[in-house]
Formats: C-alpha cells, structure tokens, sequence
C-alpha cells in the first residue's frame, strides 16, 4: 500500500482546512474534550455538519443510488482526521454505523426513511449494545422483544448510550429469541427517543463527559423498524463495530498530544538544566514517537483494506480494525502517562489552567484515554478478535 496522498486527496484535504478554517468555533471545535469531541450534540455542531453535507462530504463512500458518491474511502478518512484534529463532531455515527448498516441491511422502507436525512445531517442517532450485564461482551445482551401483533414490545435496560440525551434515534440490539445461542437470537431496531416507555438517566463519567442508562417499559416497534433479518442482530452489530472502532477512535488528537508533549521537552527544564538533555527522556520521546507513526501506519492499512472489502462486496476488515483500536489506544495510555511524567506535578493541574504544563492538557487526557480503551470493545475484546480471526486459535486456547 501506499502510504503518500495522491495529488487530488492533498488537494481535498487543503480544501477541508480552509472549510474549516471558514467555519471556526470555539464552541463547536474543543480538542480538550478528546475523543468524546466527535458527539454531535448541540445546535451549533449540527449546523456544522448540515454544512458538510451541504458541501456533498457526508456519505461520500455509499452508494450513488443513495445519495453518496462512491468515492474511495481514504477521503472520509482524510476529513474525519481533520475534524478530530480540531476537536469536532465527526462523521463516524450516522454515516458508517447506521448508514451503511441499512444500505447493506435495511429494508427499503428504512432506507427511504433515515439516508437522507443521515446526508443532510437532519437526524441524530443513539447506539445501545451494552447493558449492565452485558458489556464487552455485547451478545449477553437481555434486553427483552417479545413478538406482538404488528410489532415487537421492548422491556428492560440499556447502559452507556452516550447520545440518549439528545439524539432522536434509537439504534438498539434486543433478544427476541431467548432460547437461540447467546450469539444468536438478537435483533437491531430502530426506536424514537420521545417514545413515552423511554426514560433516560445520566451518567457523569471520569470525563467530564455524559452518558446515560436507558429504560424500557413496554415499548412497541412496529415490524418497519426492525433492521435486517430477525435473529441476525449480532452479526450486523458486529460488522458496525469493526467500523466505530476506527472511525470513532481517529489518530489526529493523539498526534496533536505528542506534539504538546514534545513541545513541552523542548523548553522545559529540570533543576535548571533543559529537560530535551535528559538522555532518559530523549529515548522515551523517541520510542513514543515510533510508536506514533506505526499507529499513523495500522489507520491508513485498515482504509486500504476496507476499500478493498467495498470493491470486492466483503465486510469490513475485523482484524485490522482491532489491531488498529488495541495499539492505538494502548499507546495513548502510554502517551498519557508519559505526559503525567515530564510534565511534573504541574500536570495534575486541570485542564485550561495556563500555567500548568500543556495548558493543563495532560490531565484531561490522562482521564479520557481510560475510556478509549473501553469504548467500541475492551482491549481484552480486541486480543480476544484478533487471536481467533488473525492467528486462527481456538475461543478457549
């Protein structure tokens, strides 16, 4: 693979830095929120991406009976980095979850229904998988579909849902056959947050950031809602988490926190002597540094692999995506703890706090990268994927 940018993609990517540039907002781009930068959840982040729709950059990979353009997939890669460069909504929900879940999967009432609003960013989605029994290990799931006249009624409860506080959109897993294999009996629908049976509880994490537990009581979906096959949930599930687990975790924020880092060795000192001296932190700059750009290098396989899959009609790349998520924020924790380290006790300072080493950045993203490893499957998930899928060993080796 090649690991340049070709003449139009360098040109593409000028031209969505001066979009963004154009378009610059304090309150919409906030890199300090880190990942949890790329929700879209308030006014002014929607207007920012009703805009790129406008500019036709939503959906660019999908279909062109579907609005989209059928693009190569290294240009969503491209603009989702620079989004998250600057700590803003991106593009990795309702484009590449849900959108290209229902292109591969829905029916064409749910096409006509939620893709056009998914390109003109007029909908917003909430993904519920984990519940409090069911985690990393999303098959456990419990959440009850029990088969009604017309529909299905839902009971019980979700947790972790990031987005059901704002979003319209429920974007749910649910058993509907108790007596099928875990991985089996599980079936996606699509329910309205505002339903009267939802009620929604917030949870503050270790971020700063919210999510919520959400609850059922005798929810009815009607059939048009279920997504796909009944009892195929979970292979649907699973193909849109080897997408979420790349577009959602991009490698921009940990660069610019490497650049923070580095930044911050180059003009320090310690007892009066330059920090950048110290051979102990010249070898540990370095090695994070190499690490950073194998990262940069597993983000740009996984695009190359998965516009292979889209030529060629496969699925997603699991093993890649994995290996992509575990490195990558493995290696942020380190960043991290390395930031906590050669900043000094300064770093413990929060974050906007001017005088504190990197403004006080460290001490966010030493929370934050917690989450990174949880989110969209653990790293023991991830280990657990790629030794069964890439280096073909038994569930129980």
């Amino acid at each position: 693979m090649d690991f340049d940018f070709s003449p139009d993609q360098q040109a593409f990517a000028i031209e969505v830095e001066a979009f963004l540039d154009a378009n610059d907002d304090p309150d919409v781009f906030d890199p300090t929120r880190e990942n949890m930068a790329q929700i879209v959840d308030t006014p002014k982040r929607r207007a920012l991406m009703r805009r790129l729709g406008e500019q036709g950059w939503l959906g660019m990979t999908w279909p062109k009976e579907y609005g989209g353009k059928e693009g190569e997939g290294i240009y969503e890669y491209i603009l989702n980095e620079a989004l998250a460069a600057r700590g803003g909504p991106q593009i990795g929900k309702g484009v590449g979850i849900i959108g290209k879940t229902l292109i591969a999967h829905g029916s064409e009432f749910l096409k006509e229904e939620f893709l056009p609003k998914i390109l003109a960013n007029e909908v917003e989605f909430a993904v519920g998988y984990s519940e409090p029994e069911a985690g990393s290990d999303a098959a456990a799931m419990k959440l009850k579909a029990t088969e009604t006249s017309g529909g299905w009624i839902l009971n019980g409860q979700k947790t972790w849902t990031t987005s059901a506080h704002f979003a319209e959109w429920y974007w749910v897993g649910a058993r509907t056959d108790p007596d099928a294999p875990k991985h089996f009996g599980i079936t996606l629908f699509l329910v309205p947050m505002d339903h009267p049976g939802i009620t929604v509880q917030g949870i503050m994490t270790m971020g700063d950031e919210r999510t919520n537990d959400v609850f059922f009581d005798d929810v009815f979906v009607p059939d048009e809602y279920v997504v796909g096959e009944l009892n195929h949930g979970f292979r649907y599930i699973s193909q849109a988490l080897d997408l979420e687990r790349f577009t959602m975790f991009t490698f921009s924020p940990v660069k610019q926190r490497l650049d923070l880092l580095v930044d911050h060795v180059r003009n320090a000192t310690r007892d009066g002597e330059p920090l950048r001296d110290d051979p102990k932190v010249r070898s540990r700059i370095a090695r994070l540094a190499t690490t950073a750009e194998v990262a940069r290098g597993m983000g740009l396989r996984v695009v190359d692999a998965s516009m292979r899959a889209e030529s060629e009609g496969g699925n997603p790349p699991t093993m890649e995506a994995s290996e992509y998520k575990l490195f990558t924020t493995e290696f942020s924790k380190r960043l991290a703890d390395a930031s906590m380290d050669l900043g000094g006790p300064g770093t413990q300072l929060r974050v906007g706090t001017e005088e504190a080493p990197m403004a006080g950045r460290a001490e966010s993203t030493y929370r934050y990268t917690v989450l990174d490893t949880i989110g969209g499957g653990t790293s023991e998930v991830q280990k657990n994927i790629i030794t069964r899928r890439g280096l073909g060993l038994p569930k129980n080796f």
